[in-house]
């Protein structure tokens, strides 16, 4: 018997694309939403391949385009005393928060020209996150109507769908972007996230569920930058590319990130020069 092997994503030059990881360490959300925004105006111009950004983020909560006023449940002035910055974002979906411990992924990619369907490109960010913890004895699932990552918090080891499920909890959000199909923004996944902060909002508008982390399953949780190598093979497969370089950036300053794709586009030794400067 013959197995068919579905080629990977080609550029415009009949190349095999791939996709380079790159891991940012801890970062605010307000300047790493300006990265995005430059690195996805430089992957129209082809300035840069296909990038997947990896991370943590100091505590925020993000306001997307869905976002109600009422699903923000602290003022202003309590986030500040809790050190928790507010920023309001263009992504799809409600309100949600990040913080140390959750797993941030954030695709810069060009869907174009044979995968530009968003419903297609959400289920590839949620079948990345479902597998990412598969190992970890979590089998999770979705819940119509409701996007994210999904898992019974009484029996993390099966999702029998919301109905059978006797504790369904998020482990995972995804809100993206995608201008001339190029996406930005992606998933995050809480690994040791501190539960206590998703209190002050109503995640992604949903009251009748909660939220939940790998830890708090009583499961030993490996940290962000351990399981970003992982994400990055999974997404890289799920989208048909090939697994391009793992890189550490996480010392380099962010204005210095895009040179750093730029070069790496152009050749490899053109990154290193980057980074020794």
């Amino acid at each position: 018997m013959t197995t068919s092997v579905q080629p990977g994503a080609v550029d415009a030059g009949g190349a095999e694309r791939t996709l380079t990881g790159v891991w940012l360490g801890r970062r605010a959300y307000g300047a790493l939403y300006a990265l995005q925004l430059e690195l996805l105006e430089a992957r129209k111009r082809g300035a840069i391949a296909d990038v997947f950004l990896a991370l943590e983020h100091e505590p925020v909560i993000t306001m997307g385009r869905g976002a109600r006023a009422e699903d923000l449940l602290a003022n202003e002035t309590l986030l500040r005393e809790r050190g928790i910055a507010l920023e309001k974002t263009d992504r799809g979906g409600e309100v949600t928060l990040h913080a140390p411990g959750q797993l941030v992924g954030y695709p810069i990619v060009s869907l174009a020209p044979d995968r530009q369907d968003v419903r297609r490109y959400v289920r590839d960010l949620s079948a990345t996150v479902r597998e990412l913890l598969e190992p970890y004895g979590v089998q999770a699932g979705e819940i119509a109507d409701l996007i994210g990552i999904w898992v019974d918090g009484a029996r993390p080891s099966v999702w029998p769908g919301v109905e059978q499920a006797r504790a369904p909890q998020k482990i995972g959000a995804i809100g993206v972007r995608l201008s001339r199909w190029i996406s930005m923004h992606g998933f995050a996944l809480n690994l040791s996230t501190d539960l206590e902060l998703f209190r002050l909002i109503v995640p992604c508008g949903i009251t009748e569920y909660g939220v939940c982390s790998l830890a708090s399953l009583g499961i030993a949780a490996p940290s962000p930058q351990q399981l970003a190598p992982e994400a990055h093979a999974i997404l890289s497969r799920r989208l048909g590319r090939q697994r391009g370089q793992w890189v550490d950036l996480s010392e380099l300053p962010l204005s210095a990130v895009s040179e750093w794709l730029e070069a790496a586009a152009a050749s490899p030794a053109g990154s290193k020069r980057v980074l020794a400067d």
